[in-house]
């Protein structure tokens, strides 16, 4: 029976003895403090009650250490308590530097998974047990949620925006996966899997299928079919013919027009393909068309990702040399529109 209908779900992750500890100090701290208080009400009922219709209580006042007892003790342990659960926080939404990149897409209403290696799979997500992992989450249409209860993390898939939850499962299996969010109609049909394996047993499943380009190889293709080398290529004397060079540019400070600097990670690619004239590089003319409403959010995770690997060591500012960049996906072009032409998209896109 109680495999049946467990009080709480597996824990199946590096972060989720945390995150229980946390529950369970809190709840005993809540349950303390509650009985404390329900048996002082009742004893103070029946100590101090009016026995006769004339008698009058007296005027007192508490001692001063008690005042300043019930006031610093609970500050106390309210600030344990936030420093306790800001270090599980950080723990769940920094991931470390080596952690393997899954990209993951919530579309009414199914989820969908890319692997770094091109593998694709819809609401299933293979992992490898004892590996950090890091899931990079988008939407295609309305506020998702990602949430796995055996690892004890929860993240919005909010359009517009890119977000990220980390964390490392420590034991094989398969563990449910839900949508928290609610999302329209079908929500509650928006569930799937995740099937921790072993690493020799992942590298099985993974050669035992047919893999499609990685993200890199994708956004690479995409780069040069929309025409975005045009604009973002060298030309005399290093600098672009009409957009800075990307080489380098990946978490180096971007000098813009208004005065700011602001550094080139995700956010700021995304925000520079689909809204190319909100930060205006210094020394470069806004010229870039925007590319909103023409890619898809898996093509921008792909352009992201060869940008990425375009290195990211240089620290130049931008309207100078190869290390800087303003607008990201290209240009202005000489051609027609953009076509969302890129790697296919078996997911019904």
């Amino acid at each position: 029976m109680e495999q049946e209908l467990p009080l709480f779900p597996e824990s199946a992750s590096e972060v989720a003895p945390q995150v229980d500890a946390l529950f369970f100090a809190w709840s005993a701290i809540s349950i303390f403090f509650t009985v404390l208080i329900a048996v002082l009400i009742l004893y103070f009922m029946a100590r101090y009650r009016r026995r006769s219709v004339d008698e009058v209580g007296q005027r007192e006042r508490a001692p001063y250490w008690l005042e300043i007892g019930w006031s610093v003790v609970p500050l106390i342990i309210s600030l344990v308590m936030f420093a306790w659960g800001a270090r599980v926080f950080y723990n769940i939404y920094r991931s470390p530097e080596n952690a393997i990149e899954y990209w993951t897409v919530g579309k009414q209403w199914m989820w969908k998974f890319q692997h770094p290696d091109g593998h694709r799979e819809i609401n299933t997500l293979h992992i490898p047990v004892g590996q950090p992992i890091k899931l990079n989450i988008q939407s295609e249409d309305v506020i998702h949620s990602v949430f796995i209860p055996a690892f004890r993390i929860k993240q919005d898939a909010v359009p517009g925006r890119l977000t990220q939850v980390y964390f490392r499962a420590t034991k094989p299996g398969v563990y449910h996966l839900f949508c928290t969010e609610y999302c329209g109609g079908e929500h509650s049909r928006m569930i799937g899997s995740v099937i921790a394996m072993e690493p020799e047993q992942y590298e099985v499943w993974l050669s035992g299928g047919p893999a499609g380009k990685s993200m890199v190889a994708s956004g690479s293709e995409l780069f040069q079919s929309l025409a975005c080398d045009t604009c973002h290529r060298e030309a005399s004397g290093g600098m672009a013919a009409r957009a800075p060079v990307l080489d380098g540019l990946y978490g180096s400070p971007v000098r813009l027009m208004d005065g700011r600097t602001v550094v080139a990670d995700d956010e700021y690619l995304r925000e520079s393909i689909l809204n190319p004239a909100v930060k205006i590089v210094a020394g470069w003319q806004p010229v870039m068309p925007t590319y909103q409403g023409q890619v898809t959010e898996e093509q921008l995770a792909q352009l992201i990702s060869y940008v990425r690997s375009l290195g990211g060591e240089g620290s130049a500012e931008a309207g100078g040399g190869s290390n800087t960049a303003g607008d990201v996906a290209g240009g202005q072009r000489d051609s027609d529109q953009p076509q969302t032409a890129g790697p296919a998209n078996p997911e019904g896109q």
